[in-house]
């Protein structure tokens, strides 16, 4: 691999969640949040009044959910487009701009933090993903409650599609995806609808963490898992579970 390619890989984050994303991507199921939300409440509630930190939180659409439940949360996400749009989406909700390596919060002031939609294993090392473990525990007070929502791995590994093409509002999108060691790699061509008529390319990146690994990684940090779901309906996990959420307190 290059150099040029390998920074690319590593830091794709920072270029894909942007205009771009938000272009191909203009819906997401906002019931889906809403019932996400739900489910951290009732399976993990934070201590009363306490902030709750959602981690990635994008556009917004989970942060609005716990703000409607009367959650005081705050958002938190690398893309300035993204929270702009999270900006529009909840005008009372409170902002950050940060990588969630290293948080700009102080030791034990929150009551939780919320990972939903996949917003775990973006980095190139597995320390990477511990770091960000161990940040979502140091800020927690002691009874604090996080959620982890994440990939199914072993359904992703069973049901991959190596290539789709399909239309969004016009623009030709194409996207390739594999598995190479213990990471699921998608890249995105956007083939037209670009202002000068070329086509941009994107990669998103995520590591394949089996149940297990996952939960003794946050174990590790201090984060103990006391529930495990399939679904945003609270079923619990199974092997062909679309989804692999992860409902705990601090330990």
């Amino acid at each position: 691999m290059s150099r040029a390619r390998e920074a690319v890989s590593r830091d794709w984050f920072r270029d894909w969640f942007g205009e771009e994303y938000l272009s191909i991507y203009p819906h997401r199921d906002e019931r889906e949040a809403e019932e996400a939300v739900r489910l951290f409440l009732a399976a993990a509630p934070p201590p009363s009044a306490a902030p709750v930190l959602d981690l990635a939180c994008g556009a917004g659409r989970h942060l609005r959910e716990l703000l409607a439940a009367g959650v005081p949360a705050v958002g938190l996400d690398l893309s300035l487009e993204l929270l702009q749009r999270s900006r529009r989406a909840s005008p009372r909700g409170h902002l950050v701009r940060a990588d969630m390596r290293r948080l700009p919060v102080a030791d034990a002031v929150l009551g939780g933090v919320t990972s939903f939609f996949t917003s775990f294993g973006y980095f190139a090392t597995r320390e990477e993903d511990a770091e960000v473990a161990r940040e979502m525990r140091r800020v927690l007070r002691p009874d604090g409650a996080f959620l982890l929502d994440f990939l199914n791995a072993g359904r992703v590994r069973e049901e991959l599609v190596a290539e789709d093409v399909r239309e969004v509002r016009g623009v030709r999108v194409r996207q390739s995806r594999e598995i190479l060691g213990d990471t699921v790699v998608k890249r995105i061509r956007i083939e037209s609808g670009s202002d000068d008529g070329g086509p941009r390319e994107f990669e998103e990146r995520v590591r394949l963490y089996e149940p297990r690994d996952l939960e003794r990684l946050l174990g590790a940090s201090g984060l103990a898992t006391t529930a495990r779901f399939g679904d945003y309906g609270g079923t619990p996990f199974t092997p062909g579970s679309p989804r692999l959420i992860l409902a705990g307190r601090a330990s």
